[in-house]
């Protein structure tokens, strides 16, 4: 059954691909951008594809942008806008962890309120949230990102037993990538040596962090977000979703031997 499915952050990377995936399966898919400049990119790179997509601009920490949902009837919501940011705990300002909170978990949580209005009311409907392995296990340097993310997992998960109770039709589940090569990490990782100066605890060790950040992705990222995007797509599709979709799996599988003993 063809579906209308709505996804956030679709200017580039995962979003991008994940929109372009589903439309090529004929769905009625609504792709939504940070600002116009990307709508209109994403217009002309589904015209060229030959792809059907309704685009517009939705910034999630926006009431005004997330209200522009209230007049589609959405069989699905993909949750996938968000950003990072790197840094020390013991230094990162606090601002810059909160700008993360209030897109990764407070712009979300507001924009799925409102599509759950109508999904609960129709008594049928999907909710995805992008969250990331990251959110499974504490990064060092990357917690202000993977803390976001582990406050947006749990909040999926109470979410999914929440929804439950109702016995509503409407199901909650969780897509955690890994480290993927989209140009997301990079940027992540880089943020941080933008206000680190002198002054930081950590000035000694700055090329060490970045001689290792570098051999790690070049060894644990994938090199295309195909295995990600088609986990996706079957929790789209899927009548009853279960909790998590994780991709690679190899690095899902690592994330759990950790956890087991105790890193």
């Amino acid at each position: 059954m063809k579906k209308t499915i709505l996804i956030t952050g679709a200017g580039s990377g995962i979003g991008l691909d994940t929109a372009f995936a589903l439309a090529a399966r004929q769905h009625r898919v609504i792709a939504t951008t940070i600002d116009e400049a990307q709508s209109l990119t994403l217009k002309a790179m589904a015209l060229t594809k030959g792809l059907s997509l309704e685009v517009f601009k939705l910034d999630i920490t926006s009431a005004q942008d997330r209200e522009k949902i209230l007049s589609l009837e959405l069989d699905v919501l993909i949750n996938n806008a968000g950003v990072g940011e790197s840094g020390s705990l013991a230094e990162v300002d606090i601002d810059r962890i909160r700008h993360v909170f209030e897109v990764n978990l407070f712009g979300t949580l507001a924009l799925t309120q409102l599509a759950l209005r109508g999904m609960i009311q129709r008594q049928r409907g999907t909710v995805l949230l992008v969250s990331s392995i990251a959110g499974r296990i504490p990064m060092p340097f990357l917690m202000p990102y993977s803390m976001s993310k582990f406050a947006l997992s749990a909040a999926g998960a109470g979410l999914r037993a929440e929804l439950q109770q109702l016995r509503c039709g409407v199901h909650v589940a969780l897509i955690e990538p890994g480290a993927i090569h989209t140009g997301f990490n990079q940027a992540m990782t880089e943020s941080k040596y933008a206000w680190m100066g002198k002054q930081s605890y950590f000035a000694a060790h700055v090329a060490r962090l970045k001689a290792e950040e570098k051999r790690t992705f070049q060894f644990l990222e994938a090199k295309t977000t195909e295995s990600i995007v088609s986990q996706i797509v079957k929790a789209a599709e899927a009548k009853k979703p279960k909790l998590r979709y994780v991709a690679p799996w190899i690095q899902g599988f690592g994330v759990r031997l950790a956890r087991i003993f105790g890193v």
